[in-house]
């Protein structure tokens, strides 16, 4: 970078980790924006705002080396300022502060008005459900909670984002409303915990009547769920479901193991048998959803017998989608006590294993969808292909639609109709039915060409 492309006081913020914290990005860049400053989203500019991620050893490193980057910057002359935001800055702040002091100022996940006065702007509380997005324009997350209450030993989310606290549902829907009108047609619901969702404000397991209002917002095609937890999940949702066409056939569900030593351990609250009746409660009551979740290996104390167990568990579960983390043993949690005892590689070999197994599974059900027709959104175009999904398929993290984009022309954030035609381990490739060949504007044959 050099220093003379900046345009001064241009505020660069940098997002790090997970889809929680791009939300918060969101909220402080329409937070500047109101304040009439110049705010950009990873793009060059001579004050840089990081809002890191500090949830597990992979992700604690990328944030601190990103630290380090624009200091290194600053130092040169090549940015003016570095603050430092997010979970890390939350959780180790006073040791970020020793041993990177050349930042200007460290600011926790609920210091936004301490941040904004150090960037010269003002707090503006009347401004529920303003942001900029940063996503593409047909989707944006929607957070409906904040933090998290579930004693879970292997998780410092409590220690960095605090209790769990519902926004009320008419903000909600203000904010859903706003997004509708810039164009947006998809909306990812997210929390530390869906399923908790209402308990603080409404005394009762609400995200059922959340989505009762969500779904009469006009403008939006498709509401998703993610990260809800298994123990007291309101079974309500699932009628909504099956009810309301908006919302997504679809579950993103952490069950994180199955052997019943562990997740005692875990502090889960669940059991081997409960969790897989809650399971086939779901298949039962709508059998078209699409369930995905994710698995933790290498926990203190797996034995062979336990992740063998895990293995026939996820064989018998057929997930639609699935992903595996190795454990990571982090201080001031309730595991940090217990021996890490699974040696690194271990970890690494058995998350290897699960993830051959879920890629069988994922061949065989996509071979299944083979000349069926898909509704489909597109994202983007890349290369020789429009790169859409489904229903089933969250943004990032699931399976693609690839159509051959010499045959056709699609217009990114619209819907239609893909008669899926071949099949691979996480890819669909299709046509797209009833599209009549239209010629892109000047304007879209620009942007093709760039592409």
């Amino acid at each position: 970078m050099r220093t003379k492309s900046f345009k001064k006081n241009r505020i660069n913020v940098v997002t790090l980790g997970c889809s929680k914290n791009v939300y918060d990005s969101e909220i402080l860049m329409g937070q500047l924006r109101a304040n009439k400053k110049d705010v950009v989203h990873e793009e060059e500019g001579n004050i840089v705002v990081i809002n890191t991620c500090g949830f597990i050893d992979n992700a604690k490193e990328q944030s601190v080396n990103t630290i380090l980057e624009f200091v290194e910057k600053k130092e040169q002359g090549e940015v003016d300022k570095v603050f430092v935001t997010g979970c890390l800055s939350e959780r180790y702040k006073p040791d970020l502060q020793k041993e990177i002091p050349n930042v200007d100022q460290y600011f926790g996940t609920t210091e936004l008005p301490g941040l904004l006065k150090a960037l010269e702007a003002d707090y503006k509380h009347e401004l529920i459900g303003e942001r900029l997005t940063t996503t593409p324009k047909n989707y944006a997350y929607l957070k409906i909670a904040e933090g998290c209450d579930r004693p879970c030993s292997f998780c410092a989310i409590p220690l960095m984002r605090g209790g769990h606290k519902s926004t009320p549902i008419e903000n909600l829907v203000t904010e859903a409303k706003n997004l509708a009108a810039q164009g947006v047609k998809e909306l990812i619901l997210i929390a530390q915990d869906l399923t908790y969702y209402g308990l603080d404000l409404y005394k009762k397991r609400n995200l059922a009547e959340l989505l009762e209002n969500l779904v009469k917002v006009e403008g939006i095609e498709w509401i998703r769920l993610h990260y809800a937890f298994p123990t007291g999940f309101p079974m309500d949702v699932l009628d909504v479901m099956k009810r309301e066409p908006k919302i997504c056939n679809y579950l993103d569900i952490p069950l994180q193991h199955i052997s019943d030593d562990l997740l005692k351990s875990m502090r889960r609250g669940t059991t081997h048998e409960k969790t897989t009746n809650l399971l086939k409660e779901f298949r039962s009551r709508v059998p078209e959803m699409a369930i995905r979740t994710t698995l933790i290996v290498g926990y203190p104390g797996e034995t062979e017998a336990h992740f063998q167990e895990l293995k026939d568990w996820v064989k018998e579960m057929r997930f639609e989608r699935l992903g595996c983390f190795t454990y990571s043993h982090e201080e001031n949690t309730h595991a940090y006590n217990l021996e890490d005892d699974v040696p690194q590689e271990v970890k690494q070999q058995r998350a290897n294993e699960i993830m051959e197994i879920q890629s069988q599974i994922s061949w065989e059900l996509n071979q299944q969808k083979i000349g069926k027709t898909f509704k489909v959104v597109i994202d983007r175009k890349e290369g020789n292909y429009f790169v859409g999904r489904t229903e089933s398929d969250s943004p990032d993290v699931d399976n693609e639609v690839l159509i051959n984009a010499s045959s056709v022309y699609l217009k990114t954030a619209e819907y239609y109709d893909v008669k899926i035609t071949e099949a691979a381990d996480f890819d669909l490739y299709g046509e797209a039915v009833n599209v009549k060949a239209e010629k892109p504007s000047r304007k879209e044959l620009k942007i093709r060409r760039t592409v």
